[in-house]
């Protein structure tokens, strides 16, 4: 009983020290996303999806157990009941993303940690579920020029930061058929934003305004699954999930100042401090979200769904503003297939193969222009050798998407990108009780 003990104790540790390890690396590699259309709203909206179900262009709200092995789904708490092992999922993802307005074109690459997930099950009907992943990313450089009778200025737009998400959920089966559950989750985060008016002549006087809003805050999210047999070894799986419009707490920081740049365009010490707000207190609203979805799938073979989302975002305000965005909806399908999942003679054949498409009309309309983006994503689920005398299930999830935003009409710009996710999952029994005969 002791040796058990002391195994399962080795086990733990070394795969927290791993887990530490992986987010200390993603903590410092991490870089801010590059898209000008970040500068609107709380920046670009991640979303609570794993790779396993970015590969399946984001289908999650009716999506509970795939082929058997455990998935976080934190999209739909009410899927946690489905969690039949302890799982751990970590991961990091990185992004090249091509900028072009007229005939410039500009290329950035960023990398960041994307999430850290734990479900462990409470009884035979039931699951919580707890990790941390981002909300939103903030970053952007840009500039316009003007003309003002006869001067040129250039208008400078900076933002850096962003919202994570860490959360608690739980999920409840009730009956064969029916699933609920719900996520507390505390946002927080920093999001930076500069604005400032320069003159092309060097010792002009030139106008700056920062502002910086430290979040923090409670939201809560819920959910949803009926599953029903529609053959013999076929079932359907209807699902809903939202979150509610919460209030997020928000301190300011606000400065106006003028300031001018040397002969070289290096930056001098600010003239004067027009305006400033240290500490204001403030909030901030969320939107009212809802994801409708459907899924069809045949045990340990294949899976294929869709999924509807929509999201009031005309009624978010940032420091009580409303910040002019306007309500968002999109679409998803896709699926996965794994040719054998119990094959010996064939890992290609244990292998889950995975393909989603998206379409978004996003929160930002710009010149009377709906900002559109849509994707196409490709995925594979590697497993890897078990171990523990097979209680221990390991899996790789890489997933590639390909897309655009934005669009070259009316000089506005199109972002075109390839996002890579990586993820390493882990299904084991721990917290069971040991027995020696």
């Amino acid at each position: 009983m002791k040796l058990l003990q002391i195994k399962m104790y080795r086990r733990i540790n070394y795969i927290a020290a791993i887990l530490v390890l992986v987010c200390g690396l993603g903590a410092q590699a991490q870089v801010t996303t590059s898209s000008p259309y970040s500068r609107f709203g709380l920046g670009n909206i991640k979303g609570s999806l794993l790779p396993q179900f970015r590969a399946m262009g984001g289908i999650s709200t009716a999506i509970n157990s795939v082929t058997g092995f455990n998935n976080i789904n934190m999209q739909n708490p009410a899927s946690y009941s489905a969690v039949t092992l302890t799982t751990i999922d970590v991961g990091m993802s990185a992004g090249l993303t091509s900028l072009s307005r007229n005939n410039l074109t500009e290329t950035s690459f960023n990398s960041t940690f994307s999430h850290l997930a734990f479900a462990v099950p409470v009884s035979r009907r039931s699951a919580l579920s707890f990790g941390i992943l981002p909300y939103s990313d903030l970053g952007y450089t840009y500039r316009n020029t003007v003309k003002i009778d006869t001067t040129n200025v250039d208008q400078l737009y900076e933002g850096e930061g962003g919202l994570s998400k860490a959360y608690i959920g739980y999920g409840y089966r009730i009956g064969d058929h029916l699933r609920i559950g719900a996520n507390a989750e505390y946002i927080f985060g920093n999001l930076l934003t500069t604005r400032a008016t320069e003159y092309a002549s060097a010792g002009a006087i030139n106008a700056k305004l920062q502002n910086k809003n430290s979040v923090g805050g409670l939201n809560y999210s819920y959910g949803i699954q009926y599953d029903f047999n529609i053959g013999k070894k076929t079932s359907m799986t209807l699902g809903y999930s939202g979150s509610n419009s919460g209030k997020l707490n928000s301190t300011q920081t606000f400065y106006a100042t003028q300031y001018s740049r040397d002969a070289n365009g290096n930056e001098n010490t600010a003239l004067d401090t027009l305006s400033s707000v240290d500490n204001g207190k403030s909030n901030l609203t969320l939107p009212l979200t809802h994801n409708f979805g459907i899924s069809i799938k045949q045990s340990d073979k294949w899976l294929i769904g869709a999924d509807f989302r929509m999201s009031k975002w005309a009624a978010t305000s940032i420091n009580n503003i409303n910040s002019g965005l306007q309500d968002s909806w999109g679409a998803s399908l896709g699926g996965q297939w794994t040719p054998d999942a119990t094959s010996y003679n064939s890992y290609m054949k244990r292998v889950d193969y995975r393909l989603g498409f998206s379409y978004d009309k996003t929160y930002i309309q710009i010149n009377n222009q709906d900002i559109k983006q849509m994707g196409a994503s490709l995925g594979f689920g590697f497993p890897l050798p078990s171990a523990n005398a097979g209680s221990a299930f390991y899996k790789i999830n890489f997933t590639t998407e390909v897309g655009q935003r934005g669009t070259l009409n009316n000089n506005l710009v199109k972002e075109q990108y390839i996002n890579f996710h990586l993820g390493f999952t882990l299904n084991d029994t721990w917290f069971r009780k040991y027995r020696v005969d």
